[in-house]
């Protein structure tokens, strides 16, 4: 047998450089470019990868991470990709969509260290949406000073339509949406939390300037009502609040939230139930908010992104969200937004959270490919 060093100085460097590569695939993410966009070419690296049924994630400073599994797991992520299991988490119930599902780092966190997390909660009776604060250690493994601030009124079953996404705007004020829970005329029943946006305080208080706190009979929290299934909550970039929610059969909606509206469901709809039967009382009626935008088909909206256009410039404003029915992230534009591009690869399946990086990447969950990823404009 030869060896290679008898094979000549062109075979042994060969085999050095193809070991070299193999090296640093084995030590490095790999990258690649599997999207093409209206910008051009666009570079997907997997940050994270064997996530089991990832929901949500959170940046933290330093180029650290927080992901939420449904199954009820929160990972702490190091900026070198180590990644542990935090412990102190409640008692998380895991039904259907129920589970562990939203996470944001306080807008304080740099002081404070605080977290907020959604999840499903057994109640009497079956399981409501809820929110804690919790106080994240310094090296990332563990929860202390934990706080439940916010449960829904108990009286909900199964395990549909949970929500749950959240967000903090620029006063501090917390924004949590809920599903109507699979009972579709609570969603018109103010005293009721299923199928409504609620805002609280950051320690869970219903504030003064909610619009029923005087109403008799309704839940404070309220800030919007007549919801399916707001899976995606975000401000744009002068503060407004939006939400994108699951429809039935079609009416899958982007809604722009004002405070106290109604947005319909289950009296209007552009969808349809699944047995094909008409939803309500049509499309449109006086007092109940049109959305800003629906989809027909359906696509299963998840996560909601709004950008700040430091990396696309073009993209400045516009509205990404993922699809978890047709695996993609769809891009919506304009001063009345309409969809104008679908970004599709492989590594858009069943997209589930859409958030912008520190650095203007867009980074997004995919459930089937139980991978964090990273696009960024392409070389």
């Amino acid at each position: 047998m030869i060896s290679p060093m008898q094979r000549g100085p062109k075979v042994h460097a060969f085999l050095r450089h193809t070991l070299l590569f193999l090296f640093a695939s084995l030590s490095a993410p790999f990258a690649y470019a599997d999207l093409q966009t209206s910008q051009g070419s666009a570079t997907i690296t997997p940050v994270v990868e064997r996530l089991k049924g990832p929901w949500a994630f959170a940046f933290l400073p330093n180029g650290e991470l927080l992901i939420t599994e449904k199954r009820g797991k929160l990972l702490h992520v190091n900026a070198s990709g180590k990644r542990s299991t935090v412990k102190g988490l409640p008692a998380i119930h895991v039904q259907g969509q129920g589970g562990l599902l939203d996470v944001i780092v306080a807008r304080d966190f740099a002081q404070s260290r605080t977290i907020f997390l959604t999840y499903a909660k057994k109640q009497e009776g079956g399981a409501g949406t809820a929110v804690m604060r919790a106080r994240l250690s310094e090296d990332g493994k563990k929860l202390t000073e934990q706080r439940q601030i916010f449960e829904m009124a108990a009286g909900s079953s199964g395990g549909r339509h949970f929500g749950s996404r959240i967000v903090q705007d620029n006063d501090g004020m917390l924004y949590v949406s809920i599903g109507e829970r699979g009972d579709r005329p609570s969603a018109q029943n103010l005293a009721r939390h299923e199928g409504s946006i609620v805002r609280i305080t950051p320690n869970g208080e219903v504030s003064s300037g909610n619009p029923f706190v005087t109403t008799s009979g309704a839940q404070g929290e309220i800030w919007s009502y007549g919801h399916r299934n707001p899976q995606g909550l975000a401000l744009d970039l002068s503060g407004r609040l939006w939400a994108v929610e699951h429809g039935a059969k079609g009416g899958d909606e982007l809604n722009l939230i004002e405070k106290g509206a109604n947005y319909g469901w289950p009296v209007i709809s552009y969808g349809t139930h699944y047995s094909g039967f008409k939803i309500g009382e049509g499309t449109a009626k006086p007092g109940m908010k049109q959305p800003q935008f629906y989809w027909d088909p359906s696509i299963a909206p998840s996560g909601l992104m709004i950008y700040s256009g430091k990396l696309w410039p073009q993209w400045k404003g516009d509205f990404f969200v993922g699809s978890l029915k047709f695996d993609y992230i769809s891009r919506l534009s304009g001063p009345v937004p309409r969809e104008v591009e679908q970004l599709r690869g492989d590594s858009t399946k069943r997209v589930r959270d859409v958030r912008e990086g520190p650095s203007g990447g867009i980074w997004f969950l995919s459930e089937d490919k139980g991978t964090l990823y990273r696009m960024t404009p392409g070389g």
